[in-house]
């Protein structure tokens, strides 16, 4: 029941920083009416946030190897809530991007820390755990729209006060579960981060060679999703229910998308999920119809979120216990920092002149390259992959 109660608290915990992340892609239009910015600028406050997510990734790796994991996560929890009241405060574009840079920094501290935590609560089911975790982790994402529609009736600055005082609550009754619960000792010879970076390499670079594009291309595709479906000729609120719908599909796709990395081959489990996005990616760009559309997007929704429990179990229940969490950092950072980029790629093309259908249309092919070579490699037995 202890260990309930905490893994609890991290599935709120976990909500919270992910609404964190997500917040600001339905607040894009309302920076670029308020502040007076283009698109590129929009994409680059989002892309701030993302990069906050990696910046500290590596360190928060580092420090893991000298402080217990569940310090760590309060630690995030404590970020979140100062950094959140402080992009509130924002009335300058500079300012807006420090908060989501700080914002993000709390995310990315949290998840170094806590996945590898997760995993050796349960080690017999890392899949899903990750795949419950995920869920509460993607809620957020769903909430996120329709939450700061709701706030606009106020003030856009009311979900980031809403999002520090939740996290000030939340990290508190972490913190209490925390104290009453046996925590595992698994990684406790996890000492020396680049040695588990060396002695793992393999695992590390075969999952950064197949999420990293696709999770940039993601980035892109989602933060702009709203103003994508508005250039193919839906509403303002048509298309933020799509942005909704993208993300609701995601719920059910990290339960059993975590549920099947336990029970299938990790690396061809994987490399299946990035071949079904890219098609479903290429059907998007060609539909018009409402209907399709609103299929398309709940397809590519429910596909890109397999990936990441699939992605994460992967690693967590391939990794040996003395390199766990310092392996998984040096993936974190490096995955994370490559797709923060993802925004601000995508803001340069469209504010360059060309079509989001064109711009999504050619990551996807792209996409389908980079994934056809590692379906090569994997064939010929080079890839790592189970434990």
């Amino acid at each position: 029941m202890a260990r309930a109660r905490l893994f609890a608290s991290l599935c709120g915990l976990v909500f919270l920083v992910n609404l964190a992340r997500i917040v600001f892609a339905p607040l894009l239009s309302v920076f670029i009416d308020e502040f007076a910015i283009g698109e590129a600028t929009a994409g680059l406050i989002v892309t701030l946030a993302w990069v906050g997510s990696a910046s500290l990734r590596l360190p928060t790796g580092w420090l893991l190897t000298k402080v217990p994991r569940h310090h760590v996560v309060l630690a995030s929890g404590l970020i979140l809530a100062v950094s959140s009241a402080f992009a509130a405060t924002a009335t300058t574009v500079p300012h807006l991007m420090a908060g989501a840079f700080l914002m993000g920094i709390a995310s990315g501290v949290y998840f170094v820390s806590a996945n590898p935590l997760l995993s050796e609560l349960y080690p017999k089911r890392v899949g899903r755990a990750m795949g419950i975790h995920g869920t509460a982790s993607q809620i957020a994402a769903v909430i996120a729209a329709p939450f700061v529609a709701l706030t606009l009736y106020v003030d856009w600055r009311l979900s980031l006060w809403a999002i520090a005082v939740a996290a000030a609550g939340v990290t508190l009754y972490t913190w209490v579960a925390a104290k009453q619960t046996t925590l595992p000792t698994a990684g406790k010879n996890d000492r020396n981060l680049l040695a588990a970076a060396r002695s793992q390499w393999r695992i590390i670079v075969t999952a950064l060679a197949i999420i990293g594009a696709v999770s940039f291309v993601w980035q892109g595709v989602f933060n702009f999703y709203e103003l994508y479906m508005q250039s193919k000729g839906l509403s303002r609120g048509m298309s933020a229910t799509m942005l909704t719908i993208i993300f609701a599909a995601g719920v059910p796709a990290f339960y059993f998308g975590g549920d099947l990395a336990d029970r299938l081959p990790h690396v061809p489990y994987m490399l299946g999920i990035v071949v079904s996005f890219v098609v479903s990616l290429l059907i998007l760009t060609i539909v018009e119809h409402l209907a399709v559309l609103i299929i398309m997007t709940a397809v590519v929704g429910f596909i890109i979120h397999m990936l990441f429990p699939a992605v994460d179990t992967y690693l967590l229940d391939t990794l040996p216990d003395d390199a766990r969490g310092s392996a998984y950092a040096v993936f974190s950072s490096i995955a994370m920092l490559t797709q923060a980029l993802g925004s601000s790629v995508v803001g340069y093309f469209i504010e360059a002149g060309y079509t989001y259908d064109a711009v999504f249309g050619g990551a996807a092919l792209l996409l389908g390259v980079i994934v056809l070579g590692l379906v090569v490699v994997e064939r010929s037995g080079r890839l790592p992959g189970e434990r």
